[in-house]
């Protein structure tokens, strides 16, 4: 297939980067600092593009059969960010008639694990406290989504690792694993890769987790 990755030098765009070269598609990998981006390969190309240009994004998105997105606020100051950078993303994938779409979002944003118990109720609590403001920004990323007339997936894992790959861990369409409380940056890419071809994922949420 071919793919363009957005957010591609972040821990979760690296490895979507990484994992789709190893499974032969292509990849366009959007960044604004190439340097930042140690994956190279025949099968890839580095597009240095200002993700605020919609002439840029409807370029790098054109012809393309998915897009992923590693789109995310590192930091409280950063609020709103991934909203308004999928926006343009959106924009750019409608007017260019690009239907799959992927995004790493955040298991405070979807509905809590079935079952849930008492201690692990508590930890999401004080982390959603803690956080929230990127929370926030996430929640509207999927309300953009929602509105949206794209095949979308939001992948939404716990607290992320540093972690070889194992494609091992728990999947929910539509809710969270019990007691799932993290995965490995690696493994967050794999899910988002093995939601492009799922039908069963396309404009829900899904919660991933060890």
């Amino acid at each position: 297939m071919e793919l363009t990755v957005f957010g591609a030098t972040g821990g979760v765009g690296r490895e979507i980067v990484r994992q789709a070269l190893s499974a032969g598609h292509r990849v366009t990998a959007v960044v604004r600092d190439p340097a930042r981006l140690p994956v190279t390969g025949a099968g890839v190309e580095v597009v240095r593009a200002d993700l605020g240009d919609p002439g840029a994004v409807r370029a790098a998105v054109a012809g393309r059969d998915a897009v992923l997105s590693g789109l995310g606020a590192r930091t409280r100051k950063a609020q709103g960010v991934t909203t308004r950078l999928t926006r343009t993303v959106l924009a750019a994938m409608e007017a260019e008639r690009v239907r799959r779409l992927v995004v790493v979002s955040a298991a405070p944003v979807g509905p809590p694990a079935e079952g849930e118990g008492a201690v692990d109720r508590l930890v999401l609590g004080v982390v959603s406290a803690v956080l929230k403001d990127i929370y926030a920004d996430l929640r509207e990323m999927e309300g953009e989504l929602a509105r949206s007339a794209v095949d979308w997936t939001s992948v939404r894992p716990p607290r992320l690792q540093d972690k070889p790959l194992t494609g091992v861990y728990r999947r929910v369409i539509g809710g969270f694993p019990p007691k799932g409380r993290f995965l490995g940056r690696a493994d967050v890419a794999h899910a988002m890769l093995a939601a492009v071809g799922d039908e069963g994922t396309v404009r829900e949420g899904v919660g991933v987790a060890y």
